[in-house]
């Protein structure tokens, strides 16, 4: 009389485990690192309202403004992972994360005037990791 077996043995599970831990070991660091790239996009998507405002400021006045008011926009700027878009006497808008992406981080983008048109350069801050940033922003 021949016993016959039902469901999986103990090793086989303790091998689909060990499989799923592995997957989850790569995947978790993986997406975490996503998610600040998206939240750090979305300072930039805040920051483009304002680098139209201050390229429409510099061609009207032919000098930087010094305050998003002055610029025509909010006084503040702010989102889900963003604390703050400021702007510097020079034009550089400054926008500073929370802890979504890194309490504190900072992203700046600075214009040039260049042969008539307005070049913005994205320069990393402080606790700004360059993972974090999109291509056309990283320095390499």
């Amino acid at each position: 009389m021949k016993r016959e077996q039902h469901g999986f043995t103990l090793i086989e599970l303790m091998i689909v485990v060990a499989i799923i831990g592995i997957l989850a070991a790569i995947a978790i660091p993986a997406y975490q690192d996503y998610t600040k790239r998206a939240h750090v996009s979305e300072g930039l998507q805040l920051a483009a309202g304002a680098k139209t405002a201050v390229t429409e400021y510099y061609a009207s006045n032919g000098a930087w403004p010094d305050s998003l008011t002055k610029a025509g926009l909010a006084s503040a700027i702010g989102g889900n992972a963003v604390k703050s878009v400021a702007l510097g006497s020079s034009g550089t808008l400054t926008v500073t994360y929370n802890g979504k992406v890194k309490d504190g981080a900072v992203l700046q983008l600075e214009p040039s005037d260049a042969s008539g048109g307005i070049q913005w350069k994205c320069k990393k801050g402080a606790d700004m990791d360059e993972k974090w940033l999109p291509s056309n922003c990283r320095e390499s």
